[in-house]
């Protein structure tokens, strides 16, 4: 079973959805014991980081998360979920993550030409810095996946195993052992997205 955390910040709906199109078995829930049942965990989330962090410590399921992934479990951060799992973000002041991956979020506006146009909204192509990374075994360089978002993760090159290309090189997908994260949303990323999700359940690919 995979958990997808409840924790009032994220479109849980779609997600499940695209679970559910690929024969995944899903909850969506805010219930620790249920989080520590399932075969996976799954964070998203969408909106500010402070808000954020502040609902997950204040529920609870941030411990949780943090404790289901040190026992091993297998956990993949979407977007803001993403961005959770490093040390701390500067989205408006310094906000501790839940430090399951290191490196910092930052402003990408402050990193990008002035030019582009922030958020970093729509399609963009993968750059595969560790192709051979299970989560990525569908995945072809250049594939492209859908972005919405402010910030980025940065000073995380150990655990990045792909980027794309706005501006400046931006974390795209991130792992460390079974701790795993995606910047873009795989659930509105068409059949690439699906195929990510795919091998993040430990399911085949779909011909």
């Amino acid at each position: 079973m995979i958990a997808i955390v409840d924790y009032g910040v994220g479109n849980l709906f779609s997600l499940r959805s695209s679970l559910a199109r690929i024969g995944a078995k899903a909850v969506v829930t805010g219930d620790a014991e249920t989080l520590c049942a399932a075969d996976k965990i799954i964070l998203p989330g969408v909106g500010a980081f402070a808000d954020a962090a502040e609902k997950l410590r204040g529920t609870g399921l941030g411990d949780v998360v943090v404790r289901q992934a040190r026992r091993g479990r297998d956990v993949l951060g979407i977007c803001l979920g993403m961005q959770l799992l490093f040390d701390r973000s500067f989205e408006y002041g310094e906000h501790a993550g839940l430090g399951l991956l290191h490196g910092d979020v930052a402003d990408l506006s402050a990193d990008i030409p002035a030019a582009l146009k922030v958020p970093h909204i729509g399609w963009n192509a993968l750059h595969l810095t560790r192709p051979e990374h299970p989560l990525l075994r569908h995945v072809r360089e250049g594939d492209c996946v859908y972005f919405v978002h402010s910030f980025y993760a940065k000073n995380c090159a150990a655990s990045t195993i792909a980027t794309a290309e706005y501006g400046v090189s931006v974390t795209a997908a991130v792992a460390d052992g079974n701790v795993m994260g995606c910047q873009f949303h795989p659930e509105k990323s068409g059949r690439v997205g699906l195929n990510i999700l795919r091998a993040f359940c430990g399911l085949e690919a779909a011909v």
